[in-house]
């Protein structure tokens, strides 16, 4: 039997085997608003208080400080979870815009993959983490330009993060309207273990939120679509319920 890491996103690992396997990748993809950030972020925080596994978050789009007022709102305290050594956050994003950052983890521009692992395996040493995630990986897409390149980048980060022992996710932008695309630059899904889709969909004046695992390596998992909400408490998977279209 595999390993599992258990998600601990409720009704979520009941649609997998009980969870991702453990040391390797996965895309969880969406259009703006579906949830992208926090599915990942709440992967993170269930480990950090239910499975005593540290976390790291490489944030490339949103400043750090941002991301702790906003998660506040769930209960989830990052600063304290930082404090404790058992969560990091690169800050990815404040050099990339040209603010200075007063962050204790820090990505240098212009972007390079061999930093950025070199920072992980840094982070590893420290805090002895298990869980990583980068968010997204589509604003790497657009500095590197290339998506043959960009695909090649992604592997190195994905299978390295692997090798570390990192059970990860990565997240990345699909265009609303943009047809059956599950990636931004469609090299994505390939480099990846498995790929969950998260849809925002609008059916006559309301928006419905959805869930697709669309694809999981030795995993026996829900081919369905389900429902979900996005509560006071983060993310819930209705895993007996199915969309239809």
């Amino acid at each position: 039997m595999l390993e599992r890491a258990p998600t601990g996103i409720p009704g979520f690992d009941e649609l997998c085997e009980g969870g991702l396997l453990r040391d390797r990748s996965y895309l969880v993809s969406g259009p703006s608003g579906s949830g992208k950030t926090i599915f990942a972020m709440q992967f993170l925080v269930n480990g950090v208080e239910n499975y005593n596994e540290p976390g790291i978050f490489v944030a490339t789009e949103e400043r750090p400080q941002h991301l702790r007022e906003h998660f506040l709102t769930f209960g989830w305290d990052l600063e304290k979870y930082e404090d404790e050594n058992m969560l990091a956050i690169v800050d990815a994003t404040s050099t990339k815009i040209g603010l200075p950052s007063d962050e204790r983890y820090i990505d240098v521009r212009p972007f390079d993959t061999r930093s950025l692992l070199d920072q992980i395996i840094t982070i590893q040493d420290e805090i002895g983490a298990r869980r990583a995630v980068v968010d997204s990986t589509t604003s790497i897409g657009f500095t590197i330009g290339d998506p043959a390149k960009f695909r090649v980048e992604l592997l190195k980060i994905s299978t390295t993060m692997e090798i570390l022992g990192l059970t990860s996710v990565l997240t990345c932008e699909v265009v609303e309207g943009g047809g059956d695309k599950i990636s931004r630059f469609g090299v994505e899904n390939f480099v990846v273990e498995g790929t969950i889709v998260l849809y925002y969909t609008r059916i006559e004046n309301t928006r419905v939120r959805s869930i697709e695992i669309f694809k999981m390596r030795g995993t026996n998992h829900s081919s369905k679509i389900h429902p979900f909400e996005i509560t006071d408490k983060g993310i819930v998977v209705y895993s007996k319920e199915e969309v239809f279209a």
